[in-house]
């Protein structure tokens, strides 16, 4: 399941790369649905004081008109990165107009497939294609499935780390090829025992009934509005909500760049029966992009993917193609609604040495096999997660859920210890987390369902969407923050004017 890690951390502690670790950068991606104060998903354009949705670099819209991301830039420091987050949410509420913030990765109660209004981006050609990629999503997903909100997290290593961990391993590569296969390393690790951040950090055990009007479930009925399953930890990440016939015939390959390439193109290539009976272009009206299984790199759905920023006119595929992989997102992490940002310093802090710890293990490839196996952890942990006694699948064969993971937490410790060298915050982070296994009832999912007891998910996530909003709008930004936020926005708004006019 896991070698020991003691002998690659005493030769990373002994090559001087462990200043390099202080230098770790991360970005956080938040969505947050726009609802009005009786709860109800708003209908309201972006508001024009939050700029462009098609150009402002840090608050845009995900699928939905109403569905606000917030965006922080990639940085070193964890304080600086949530202040900076915090910051976007309180200009934000200062805006809304009778508008709250949905705290919860779950939607609100929502009245139909229709009621979830397609982001518009202008009629600028990219902006056209933006909102035609979201028609796209709505004829073959449905919108409903795309109102779920959640949190990215970005994280990279320093090159100056890259060079020096090539040399300790002794390897002939390019500093592109050996960077590019080191995330590929760590994405099949993370495959492999992600499911632990489902256990610690899910906070999506139950949603509004709403959600599944008219589609078969097992889930039950807790109270007049509200489904949920006892022991999920994450219905977000438990294929509820992402489901797809023609992805789950995918397996994107993450033994290498060249696999993970070859078959995303194919995806992007290959033409799917069902989206051609669709259409693309049907009496003058653009249902799609195309009628392709994937009709962008975005629209294959994973828990975790390799990234590389952009330049105009290419997509991340022919990026990192070129110049490799330059970070990953994390992907499966909810947003937890007892937090005024859904997340937090301890948890970044966590995530860091976890994400370390799947770089630095052994990490074979994954067979066709392993990964039909690693799919029914997840399952099982997002929809069972806190049943005690839960078994998951190795290997070797089963093997509790609870003994897995404090083989885990042993790793994390030592990797704790290790990046508390370079900064301070990580073993902290670890013992917090630890005392999750013992006391599954202190997790955020199980945090969730006692809110919920005597209350409905809809009035007890309003109830939390108005207390924070409020929160926000009683600590407004000083001037000078103001105005900085209103000259993004403005300058969004003159950006996006003069990509109408090219």
């Amino acid at each position: 399941m896991t070698s020991p890690l003691t002998p690659r951390l005493a030769q990373l502690a002994a090559s001087g790369l462990l200043p390099q670790l202080a230098h770790i950068r991360r970005g956080i991606e938040k969505e947050a649905l726009r609802v009005t104060a009786g709860g109800v998903l708003a209908k309201t354009a972006h508001p024009p004081a939050l700029g462009a949705a098609l150009t402002h670099p840090y608050i845009t819209t995900d699928y939905s008109e109403s569905l606000l991301e917030f965006i922080t830039p990639a940085g070193e420091q964890v304080d600086e990165t949530l202040g900076f987050l915090e910051k976007l949410h309180r200009y934000t509420a200062s805006q809304l107009d009778g508008e709250y913030l949905w705290p919860a990765s779950m939607p609100c109660a929502l009245q139909g497939n229709d009621s979830i209004p397609i982001a518009e981006y202008g009629s600028s050609r990219l902006g056209r294609m933006k909102h035609v990629y979201r028609r796209g999503l709505d004829v073959r997903y449905g919108r409903i499935m795309q109102s779920i909100a959640g949190i990215h997290y970005n994280f990279s290593l320093p090159d100056s780390f890259w060079q020096g961990y090539r040399r300790l391993l002794g390897s002939q590569d390019s500093l592109v090829e050996f960077r590019s296969a080191q995330y590929f390393a760590l994405i099949r690790n993370f495959r492999r025992y992600g499911w632990l951040l489902l256990y610690l950090f899910g906070a999506s055990p139950a949603l509004s009934q709403s959600f599944m009007a008219g589609r078969p479930h097992r889930l039950a009925k807790l109270g007049k509005d509200t489904l949920y399953l006892p022991h999920a930890t994450s219905l977000r990440m438990s294929g509820l909500g992402y489901q797809n016939d023609a992805q789950a015939t995918l397996n994107i390959s993450t033994n290498s760049l060249a696999e993970y390439s070859r078959d995303l193109d194919w995806a992007l290539n290959t033409p799917h029966p069902r989206y051609s009976r669709i259409g693309v272009e049907v009496e003058g009206e653009c249902r799609q992009l195309n009628d392709n299984i994937l009709q962008l790199e975005n629209e294959y759905y994973s828990d975790i993917r390799p990234k590389r920023v952009t330049r105009a006119e290419e997509t991340p595929l022919q990026a990192m193609a070129a110049q490799g992989v330059e970070y990953i997102e994390v992907r499966n992490l909810d947003i937890n609604p007892f937090l005024p940002l859904g997340i937090d310093e301890t948890q970044v802090r966590l995530l860091d040495t976890f994400l370390l710890f799947c770089l630095l293990q052994d990490s074979p490839s994954i067979t066709a096999e392993e990964q039909q196996r690693l799919r029914k952890n997840q399952i099982r942990v997002a929809e069972n997660g806190r049943n005690v006694g839960l078994l998951l699948e190795t290997t070797a064969g089963e093997i509790s859920l609870l003994e897995w993971s404090n083989r885990l937490f042993a790793n994390l410790t030592e990797i704790a210890q290790l990046l508390d060298k370079a900064g301070q915050g990580h073993v902290r982070a670890v013992t917090h987390f630890s005392a999750l296994l013992r006391h599954p009832e202190l997790t955020p999912s199980a945090r969730m369902l006692k809110q919920l007891q005597g209350k409905d998910y809809h009035s007890a996530m309003l109830m939390q969407a108005a207390r924070l909003t409020e929160q926000w709008r009683s600590s407004p930004l000083d001037s000078h923050q103001y105005r900085y936020h209103r000259r993004l926005a403005i300058d969004s708004l003159t950006e996006q004017a003069r990509l109408e006019t090219v």
